[in-house]
């Protein structure tokens, strides 16, 4: 029995030998991982910061009636260019009753008043050729009959412009031009529709919408945060979702004094010339971007950002520089501008240290979705 017990313990002493002497090896068997290094470089960076917005014509023009009917006629389409003086539509005039009424009771009063002032005056006339009245009673006469007549004529006048929107003895109201050149952006009414004159206290009925598109801007809205890193005169680069592969300079020309708060975050209008090519036609309200530079260095010793590190406890961050063969130092840095690629290092390194590749990906190997049987 103590020789069983005896050969026992020997064979798990042999097999915790060879146990551990397999897990040695397996151990030291696994390959060093080897870090490449890259060396800071001098570079240009920029931050950029990007305005979303539109690009609208600089001026438009609202086409509106001089008096109040129905469109009878629209003589453009939207789309068309046009110019100034160019008809765009005829209004047929709806007279107001009780502006009617009003007008047709004067000149009958005039009419009233031109009789009697026309028997005054062949009598004073008769008697004036008698010789039994002065001069002066009769020129008084003759005065007063020039005066119905001319009465008489503004009142017909008064009611024609009320019954058809004009005298007939200049450009007629009723007919719609156009007071500007250009594109016809919009024409918000139809015939048969019912527009509205504007005056002194309604905008009135806007009858079409024209625009010089060859005159552009661009508006958009930008970050309380970054607002005051703008100036007036300062370049835009203007992206156009509709235009592929082509960009627009600019230059931008305003910058609101006033924000307007928006989800949570104030926002300032700007706007900026957009200088079109002649190849390209640009529609009015087209999407756009405006990328505009705020800061950068010129020839500054950099890295690239996924080369850092940053302290757990601190946040600080740091590099990791070869000090020999495969060996690393921590060396912490003081950063300075950074365009999202690269970044400026104001001090912690030299053009000449090696710095670590800590994170370094592999390319992913996929796998065939066939496999063979």
């Amino acid at each position: 029995m103590k020789k069983i017990f005896k050969y026992l313990v020997i064979v798990i002493a042999l097999g915790g030998v060879a146990f551990a002497t397999y897990f040695f090896i397996q151990s030291n068997s696994k390959t060093v991982e080897v870090f490449e290094t890259e060396k800071p470089f001098k570079a240009t960076i920029q931050k950029k910061s990007v305005a979303t917005g539109k690009v609208v014509p600089e001026q438009e023009v609202e086409i509106k009636p001089q008096l109040s009917g129905i469109v009878d006629k629209l003589y453009v389409k939207e789309g068309e260019v046009i110019k100034t003086g160019d008809l765009i539509a005829k209004i047929k005039v709806v007279p107001n009753e009780a502006s009617l009424i009003s007008a047709q009771g004067r000149v009958k009063n005039a009419e009233i008043v031109l009789r009697n002032a026309q028997i005054d005056f062949d009598r004073n006339k008769t008697l004036f050729e008698k010789g039994i009245i002065a001069d002066q009673a009769f020129n008084t006469a003759e005065f007063n009959h020039s005066q119905a007549i001319q009465s008489l004529q503004n009142a017909k006048n008064d009611l024609k412009i009320i019954k058809e929107g004009t005298a007939g003895g200049g450009a007629t109201n009723t007919l719609i031009r156009a007071t500007v050149p250009g594109t016809i952006l919009e024409i918000p009414v139809e015939e048969g529709d019912q527009v509205i004159e504007s005056n002194n206290f309604n905008d009135g009925t806007t009858i079409a919408t024209i625009a010089d598109l060859t005159k552009m801007i661009f508006e958009g809205k930008v970050d309380e945060a970054e607002v005051g890193k703008l100036t007036i005169g300062m370049p835009l680069v203007i992206s156009l979702a509709a235009v592929n592969d082509k960009e627009f300079d600019a230059k931008l020309k305003f910058v609101a004094p006033k924000g307007t708060e928006e989800s949570g975050t104030v926002q300032f209008t700007i706007e900026g010339d957009v200088y079109l090519d002649e190849g390209f036609f640009i529609r009015a309200g087209y999407s756009a971007n405006a990328s505009m530079i705020i800061d950068s260095r010129d020839s500054v010793l950099s890295i690239q950002e996924v080369l850092l590190q940053f302290d757990k406890e601190t946040g600080d961050p740091f590099v990791e520089v070869e000090t020999g063969v495969q060996v690393f130092e921590r060396k912490d840095l003081k950063l300075g501008l950074s365009d999202g690629i690269n970044v400026e290092i104001l001090s912690g390194v030299t053009a000449e240290d090696k710095i670590k590749v800590w994170n370094k990906t592999e390319p992913i190997k996929r796998e065939s979705q066939y496999s063979n049987d």
